[in-house]
């Protein structure tokens, strides 16, 4: 896992990724920009002590306030840009680790950015929950993890399978590897918790969840087909 994890560091430089990253980077800040400009207008119809200096120290002390559960919030905001990034990164990474591949699927995009959005309302609507939570020390590090790696893991991966196999499929690889799926979605969890590395983290982990499909040793798509098989006559069945 740290290989593969290292691996997709090393290829942030490469001229294939600049511009990814770049674009990763920016709508990043300007996501957390635009949060914190629309809680700074809020903020100021709301602060009214009649002292003006106070009020506008309240303002801005609230707006630099909003990013603390805004950075608990960002899990969401990732599943909801994975469909952005994913398709370049993983190309990227296979052209230069795992050349030779037969061509991928057609992405059904509308499919996949509405299950992308599905899955990233049902993380901010999670997180939202649990919210009072992070604020508890210890517990707040064991929730953010084990939530989000759940979240983050199962979107990641179904997105590289989606390229090699159908929507069904990729989620019965899923259900059958949900334990390796899980501890890689914790790691990428663990990426947004580490300031401005999650500036970056959805490009990385597209490239390293990309490493981890490949590690599977039932990512052929002969073998995934008779694992649906398999999968459908077992106690596991098949869930979407």
């Amino acid at each position: 896992m740290v290989k593969d994890l290292l691996r997709a560091v090393d290829q942030l430089s490469e001229p294939a990724l600049r511009g990814v990253v770049l674009r990763c980077v920016l709508l990043a800040i300007g996501l957390f920009g635009v949060l914190m400009v629309v809680a700074w207008l809020l903020l100021g119809l709301l602060v009214v002590t009649g002292w003006p200096w106070l009020d506008a120290t309240l303002q801005w002390a609230g707006a630099g306030l909003i990013l603390l559960p805004a950075w608990f919030l960002f899990p969401a905001t990732v599943i909801g840009m994975a469909g952005l990034f994913l398709d370049r990164v993983a190309d990227a990474v296979e052209h230069r680790y795992y050349p030779g591949l037969p061509p991928v699927r057609e992405p059904g995009l509308l499919a996949a950015v509405a299950g992308s959005l599905k899955l990233a309302l049902l993380a901010f609507c999670l997180n939202l929950l649990f919210l009072p939570v992070y604020f508890l020390p210890g517990a707040n590090l064991i929730l953010f993890l084990g939530l989000n790696g759940y979240l983050l893991g199962r979107e990641y991966f179904e997105l590289v399978a989606h390229r090699r196999h159908t929507a069904r499929t990729a989620a019965v690889l899923r259900q059958r590897h949900r334990g390796y799926v899980f501890l890689a979605g914790i790691v990428i969890a663990g990426m947004l918790a580490v300031p401005f590395l999650n500036l970056i983290a959805p490009v990385l982990a597209a490239a390293f969840m990309v490493h981890r499909y490949r590690r599977l040793p039932d990512h052929n798509e002969d073998i995934a087909q008779n694992t649906i098989y398999a999968a459908n006559k077992s106690p596991i069945g098949y869930k979407p």
